[in-house]
């Protein structure tokens, strides 16, 4: 019985440390592919922008998806709906600390949930995407112009920071306290108690 006991003992250490690894194996994963996925929303956020910019004469339209959305080479030197336009340092310095702010917490690993890992990994790629524009050019180049409703031009940048917002609040809502939450220790440890 000894040597069954002892061979269930070393399974399950095996078994345990097999999980572990293929658990820690999983977390790089999603942190690689959330890269791969916020690196390749970037690049074609600057390819279309400079796609518009080239091909495109400002204040121009081309069709896109006719009478739903049309690329239309836009120059915003605001936030959305042109909000603090002219303030462009300030909007560099203000997305920079958001986008270093989810940073930190993806590397630090303060949100491990896959859908929280993505929604950090688009607001990244979305801030970028805009805080190169305005540092390199000093405004943001828009090109989604939807037809069938009044609404600002927008940009790949845009769809990723509305989106990773939209999937941060789904996921602090439904997913963080199960998952991500770090439990609080109350009252006195031993010790506390016994000092």
């Amino acid at each position: 019985c000894f040597r069954h006991r002892a061979l269930d003992l070393f399974f399950r250490a095996v078994y345990t440390e097999t999980k572990f690894q293929t658990a820690k194996e999983n977390r790089a994963m999603l942190y690689v592919c959330s890269a791969l996925l916020a690196a390749a929303l970037l690049g074609l956020d600057q390819w279309l922008k400079h796609y518009v910019t080239v091909n495109i004469p400002l204040g121009e339209a081309q069709p896109l998806l006719p009478g739903v959305v049309e690329l239309r080479t836009v120059h915003n030197y605001g936030a959305a709906w042109s909000s603090f336009s002219g303030m462009r340092w300030i909007l560099v310095a203000v997305t920079s600390l958001i986008v270093l702010a989810v940073a930190v917490v993806l590397v630090r690993r303060i949100v491990r949930h896959p859908l929280g890992v993505v929604s950090g990994a688009l607001i990244i790629s979305g801030g970028v995407g805009n805080i190169a524009d305005r540092v390199r050019l000093g405004y943001v180049v828009d090109m989604f112009n939807l037809e069938f409703i009044h609404y600002p031009v927008f940009n790949v940048a845009d769809c990723c920071i509305v989106g990773g917002a939209v999937l941060a609040v789904v996921y602090y809502l439904w997913f963080y306290e199960k998952y991500d939450k770090r439990e609080e220790h109350h009252g006195t440890t031993d010790s506390e108690g016994n000092g």
